[in-house]
């Protein structure tokens, strides 16, 4: 594999560990706050319950759109999805100030037994699987080709990218959510900028979407021009930045158990 390459993937396996470890933290958060109400070694449980499922979900997720993603249709909905999910999180947790009520409802809701909350863990991973792949296909798809066998329908480089990025997303999950979720905490603007990202990847498989040649609304090579990746990845550090540096560090911390 050529240098060029081989930094432009670790560029991105970078920028998805990155991704991946706030999302991962923000899921952990939901999935503790879902299994809080059980006693402790039925919370264990749920919880690796939930963890083997998440795995299984995000596999077959990419699997699944490792064969439909030269679709436009398919890209399509995959950056509506995604715009929807950032502007939704965005919305509420800005202009309406449902974060902390949202996380509340949960907890007073969600007073099943214990395999009613497993079914409702599982549910939850399907829904964080399909936006953590999602998110990575979009950072991927633009990627050079390698030559790797194709595994699905994608090139077996920008295959095993989005595949690792995923598998360090279960970890931070298991193994470091709760740095992740104090980094939250003390940095609230992350979570936000974390979800303005999303919007943006969202951004960049429409783009891809419109240089597709079978609706060459943009031109076909734009997606993949200098241009637009220096654009696309400036405007995605600033968000970053802009979400680190605008925080308002908080003190107290919230209990993530």
């Amino acid at each position: 594999m050529e240098l060029s390459i081989l930094l432009e993937y670790s560029w991105v396996l970078l920028l998805l560990i990155a991704l991946e470890g706030l999302l991962a933290a923000d899921n952990a958060l939901v999935l503790a706050i879902m299994v809080k109400h059980l006693p402790e070694e039925q919370r264990k449980k749920a919880l690796f319950y939930g963890l083997a499922g998440a795995f299984v979900f995000r596999f077959a997720s990419l699997f699944v759109i490792s064969f439909l993603v030269n679709v436009w249709q398919i890209q399509a909905i995959g950056a509506l999805y995604l715009l929807f999910v950032a502007i939704n999180h965005i919305f509420r947790k800005v202009a309406l100030n449902k974060g902390k009520e949202k996380n509340e409802e949960i907890h007073e809701k969600k007073q099943s037994g214990f395999w009613g909350t497993v079914f409702k863990v599982e549910l939850a991973d399907i829904a964080f699987a399909v936006d953590s792949i999602l998110a990575a296909v979009a950072l991927a798809v633009t990627l050079p080709n390698t030559n790797l066998p194709q595994i699905g329908g994608l090139d077996g480089g920008k295959f095993l990218v989005i595949f690792a990025g995923g598998v360090i997303g279960l970890i931070i999950m298991r193994f470091a959510a709760n740095f992740f979720v104090k980094l939250l905490h003390s940095k609230p603007g992350l979570e936000i900028a974390a979800f303005l990202i999303v919007g943006w990847v969202g951004v960049k498989l429409s783009v891809y979407t419109l240089s597709h040649p079978q609706l060459a609304i943009l031109p076909e090579g734009f997606a993949k021009s200098p241009e637009w990746k220096i654009t696309f990845y400036a405007v995605l550090v600033l968000i970053a930045l802009g979400g680190w540096f605008l925080s308002k560090e908080k003190k107290e911390l919230p209990s993530a158990e």
